[in-house]
């Protein structure tokens, strides 16, 4: 187990971090990695019980605290509560990984009404109530990074990727929107786009050697929060070096 004097050599040592979408696969991988370099961090998922788990298991893995909370980023009151949980346990706000996310894969004539609505509220709606939490207590702090994990489905349209292309593509020009309106309070806006990633994600998915690993998409995330301040990296594609040909 990582102690606390190693965490403390991190360079976001005195950090706050909170990371959507972070029981397991890619949020799991960088609330790891930021805890390993020395940030306390708050995770949520959909249930309490493994978010709670999770956070258990991430604070003996790196020896920083970790704290975790039941949300449904849908539900713009359960976000308005981790918030909360955030203050009160951390006293503020420095880097807001939002990851949370879901696919559900159809052709239109076959996608039902609410396979699209959990796709849009999920991986679009519940980014903006992150934002508009994590905003303020940002600017309280003086900035701070904001690092939306989006997908190659947002700029490339697939069969059956109807509700999943939608929010991907709306969650870029989001990512790219704030980014410009909220430069001048010193927080920088990014957005990361993988392609296959060796996770558990959906059906689609199965486990590859050839697939990126969540470890490095949670690589590419502590290479944007050690850019200088004068510095923001819009957006990052990332894809598989040999797929399948």
């Amino acid at each position: 187990m990582a102690t606390e004097s190693q965490n403390m050599n991190g360079f976001l040592s005195n950090k706050i971090a909170a990371v959507t979408g972070a029981t397991k696969g890619i949020g799991y991988a960088i609330a790891e990695s930021l805890a390993r370099e020395g940030a306390a961090v708050a995770i949520c998922g959909r249930s309490k019980q493994t978010a709670e788990a999770a956070a258990h298991e991430l604070s003996e893995r790196t020896g920083s605290k970790v704290v975790g909370l039941g949300v449904d980023v849908r539900d713009q009151n359960r976000v308005s509560e981790f918030f909360r949980l955030i203050d009160e346990t951390f006293g503020g706000l420095d880097i807001l990984v939002n990851n949370a996310g879901l696919g559900i894969f159809a052709p239109v004539a076959e996608l039902t009404f609410d396979a699209w609505r959990e796709t849009l509220e999920t991986n679009l709606s519940g980014v903006f109530y992150c934002c508009k939490e994590a905003i303020p207590r940002l600017r309280r702090r003086g900035g701070g990074s904001v690092i939306n994990i989006s997908s190659l489905a947002g700029k490339n349209p697939f069969a059956g990727g109807s509700a999943y292309n939608a929010s991907k593509f709306g969650l870029n020009g989001f990512s790219e929107a704030m980014m410009l309106d909220h430069r001048y309070d010193r927080i920088r806006v990014s957005y990361v786009m993988p392609g296959s990633v060796d996770t558990d994600f959906s059906p689609r998915s199965s486990r590859a050697e050839w697939k990126i690993a969540a470890e490095d998409v949670a690589d590419i995330v502590l290479s944007i929060l050690r850019m200088p301040a004068r510095t923001t990296i819009s957006r990052v594609e990332v894809r598989p070096s040999l797929p399948p040909k």
